[in-house]
């Protein structure tokens, strides 16, 4: 490990023990950022193709990181920090935007909201995984109560919503739950924000390209709306968000500031009734908090 890369760590760990209040701001407007993601991509997905929404959110983002990354003078990345970095950028620069741009066709930002509340959930359990740790017989309890609670909800809806977007947000969920596992520990060795704008950079020939041949031959008329939507989720969602979250999880603690990341449900669903005017229901505020005591109950005994 390069001299650098070693003063960068222990740079960010003193972070960790002196500024834990900044932690605490940056990782509530990264939370903040990311709750208006799934309103921002259904209003983008009515009048855009979710592909073409996928690869250009990407695309842009990626641009931008690859002028900060020149501007800061970045190293480029190990060669044995490549794959991982290719698992982050499936997870949540390709995989999680496709498939919820995809949901939520067939269901409403709302409704897709209460599966973000088991993201915090999919990343431990990934967490577990990666990582290599035994968590206690409870653990799996709660995990497994939570999947419940969220597949009977799921099934007992009618209107509003379908299997296949049901489908596709587990998928997504799981994807992106990767994506946030191999993030946090490649975080230690690189650094938050290089850690999305270089797996921005490695997808960025791939999202150039497929947003070329996915962007319609004739433009339709597209509403002021899906063009601000499209701004967001290319430019906070797919960057910004992640700036301010990697460093809040720095200066804070990965485990105390990740804990923000149950908040993101309420305010997304506060944010589909207010700007998308969706109704939310009674039963998707009561399933999210069980799903919210199966998360803590899963995090205490990891």
């Amino acid at each position: 490990m390069s001299e650098n890369t070693e003063n960068t760590i222990a740079t960010l760990s003193t972070h960790n023990i002196n500024n834990p209040a900044q932690g605490w701001i940056n990782g509530f407007l990264g939370m903040l950022i990311f709750s208006g993601s799934l309103p921002a991509t259904r209003v983008a997905v009515l009048e855009f193709d979710p592909t073409f929404l996928t690869a250009i959110r990407a695309a842009l983002a990626g641009i931008l990181a690859v002028a900060a990354l020149l501007i800061i003078k970045q190293k480029l990345p190990q060669r044995h920090e490549i794959l991982p970095l290719a698992f982050v950028a499936l997870g949540v620069v390709i995989g999680f935007p496709l498939l919820t741009a995809l949901a939520l066709q067939h269901t409403t930002s709302a409704h897709s909201l209460v599966y973000i509340g088991l993201l915090p959930l999919a990343t431990a359990c990934f967490g577990v995984i990666r990582g290599g740790e035994r968590p206690k017989p409870a653990f799996w309890l709660f995990s497994i109560l939570g999947s419940v609670l969220v597949a009977g909800f799921a099934l007992s809806q009618g209107s509003g919503s379908s299997w296949l977007g049901d489908v596709l947000m587990v998928a997504a969920v799981l994807l992106c739950g990767m994506g946030y596992a191999e993030g946090a520990v490649l975080t230690r060795k690189l650094g938050g924000w290089q850690v999305i704008s270089w797996a921005l950079v490695i997808s960025l020939p791939l999202t150039a390209v497929v947003t070329v041949l996915s962007a319609p031959s004739a433009w339709p008329v597209v509403s002021h709306a899906a063009w601000i939507s499209l701004a967001y989720v290319s430019l906070f969602s797919m960057w910004i968000g992640f700036i301010f979250w990697y460093r809040g999880l720095a200066q804070g603690g990965i485990a105390t500031v990740g804990q923000l990341q149950l908040l993101q449900p309420f305010f997304g669903l506060a944010l589909a009734g207010l700007v998308l005017h969706e109704a939310i229901q009674l039963s998707m505020i009561t399933v999210m908090a069980g799903v919210l005591v199966c998360v803590f109950g899963a995090k205490k005994f990891s």
